[in-house]
């Protein structure tokens, strides 16, 4: 699968994940790490191909996450003869009575939760890995994390329960304390959690319009591998994606109001280089992993309620890029009422966000990949 070597999570993860007896674990780990490859092999390597029934459970906040780690499974699971995933996702209709053979169920927590306790296609005492992925995106997602709790509460002792999540504000180290007993922890530090294999720039704008100027000229001078524009609004991604697709240019638009089928297949098309640039808005910005996406572009800063930088946000829309170590662009156009904001950003994670003139099509040449 191209690892010739493990990632610093895989690394302190792995040992006490793969450990006999089995231990539980609190992760935090930014996504691009290999956590997914990490908890994955956890999973494989406590499942029993020759019994015909759910015995790691694995909870994601999206239908998307959980698709991308079915995937990993399928293809770290490759050669485990009989093992095979089910997605318990909105949409997999399965008729009650069913007999789930299934070794490894990936899913949201809703549905779990029906088909544990409604539908009783899964027995939770039999499960032996439970996994839990993005945690702080869980709590923020209304009702997932009583859900989780839930189906956590009839698990059985001796289950091995692992959490993971980019970020610990207090909120998810108490979800994470309450849903993992005795855990191992693994923490960054603060300054860890900035990006360092991502070089971050910002252009001074007026408004959209000098936006668009400025993303063109950028484009054109470094058009490599491919690309994620961020937008806060719909209505600004919508106006966006318009006016690149009347200058020619190859682009898809995710948002909020597609259903499940219309987002899975953009993110294909994306996945697959059929469009260069995929336009959104934030219900994109965690876990869609593309490896080719060289550049993300904040066309509007994210802000929480009360106008303020929202860093967690910051992180994951440019942790699209730089996967796995690899360099990564990433670029913000501001209007300049917005500098005092990326300032803030700049301090929180200690890092360098450069400016660039948009005109200075020699100056955006030389930024070297």
């Amino acid at each position: 699968m191209g690892f010739n070597r493990p990632s610093k999570i895989q690394e302190m993860a792995l040992p006490m994940m793969l450990a006999h007896p089995p231990q539980n674990l609190i992760a935090q780990s930014q996504s691009g790490t290999g956590k997914t490859a990490a908890f994955v092999l956890a999973m494989l390597s406590r499942v029993n191909a020759l019994e015909l029934f759910p015995q790691c459970l694995c909870l994601a906040p999206t239908y998307e996450l959980a698709l991308q780690t079915g995937r990993v499974v399928e293809r770290m699971g490759k050669f485990c003869v009989d093992v095979e995933v089910m997605y318990a996702i909105r949409g997999n209709r399965i008729p009650r009575g069913t007999e789930v053979t299934k070794q490894i169920i990936i899913g949201t927590p809703g549905t779990v939760l029906d088909w544990c306790f409604k539908r009783k296609l899964i027995d939770l005492t039999k499960i032996r890995v439970f996994v839990l992925d993005e945690a702080d995106v869980m709590i923020d997602t209304q009702g997932f994390s009583d859900q989780s709790i839930r189906i956590q509460r009839a698990l059985p002792s001796e289950c091995q329960m692992l959490l993971f999540s980019a970020t610990f504000e207090d909120s998810v180290w108490q979800f994470a304390e309450r849903i993992i007993p005795d855990p191992n922890v693994i923490k960054l530090r603060k300054e860890e959690l900035t990006l360092n294999n991502i070089r971050q720039y910002y252009v001074l704008c007026e408004n959209r319009k000098d936006k668009y100027q400025a993303l063109c000229n950028i484009y054109g001078g470094i058009t490599i591998g491919q690309a994620i524009i961020f937008c806060q609004t719909r209505r600004n991604a919508k106006w966006l994606t318009v006016e690149m697709m009347q200058d020619g240019h190859q682009v898809s638009l995710l948002s909020g109001e597609l259903t499940v089928e219309q987002r899975a297949s953009i993110i294909q098309r994306f996945r697959d280089g059929k469009e260069k640039v995929l336009i959104t808005t934030n219900v994109c910005a965690r876990g869609i992993d593309v490896k080719q996406v060289t550049i993300v572009v904040n066309f509007d800063l994210p802000v929480n309620q009360s106008e303020e930088p929202d860093y967690e946000t910051y992180l994951h829309r440019i942790g699209r890029t730089g996967r796995f170590g690899k360099k990564g662009l990433a670029f913000n156009m501001i209007e300049v009422d917005k500098l005092p904001l990326l300032m803030k950003i700049q301090d929180h994670f200690n890092s360098n966000i450069k400016q660039l003139d948009p005109e200075d099509m020699d100056e955006i040449e030389k930024i070297e990949y």
